[in-house]
């Protein structure tokens, strides 16, 4: 199977997207960042060393202190295809974040976002 593009996409391009995402409908980098330290359990200076080494979407996801218990509970659709149904792990993870994020910018409560 070919390796996606997307994997070797640093991080550190992405986020930046997310955040832009998140405050052109009134949310904050705070919130995207605690989204993404909910879903991998990265904190602020895990997040920052992910940054500052410019790892690949790839090494971001294999990296995570832990993916969340509760990410089988993100279902819905992200670019035409139901994350739930996602064969790949690490494409599944890439979309659940996506996932989220999108939750977040529709104006979602951060409590349903984060599946409590």
């Amino acid at each position: 199977m070919d390796r996606h593009t997307i994997y070797a996409m640093p991080f550190a391009k992405v986020y930046p997207a997310y955040i832009k995402k998140a405050e052109r409908k009134g949310y904050s980098k705070q919130e995207v960042d605690r989204i993404i330290f909910w879903l991998t359990g990265y904190d602020e200076k895990g997040l920052q060393q992910v940054l500052d080494e410019g790892k690949d979407l790839e090494a971001f996801f294999a990296d995570a202190p832990r993916m969340h218990p509760n990410t089988g509970k993100i279902r819905g659709v992200v670019c035409g295809i139901r994350v739930e149904e996602i064969k790949d792990s690490l494409m599944q993870q890439i979309r659940w974040l996506d996932k989220l994020i999108d939750e977040l910018a529709r104006g979602k409560k951060m409590e349903s976002i984060l599946r409590s």
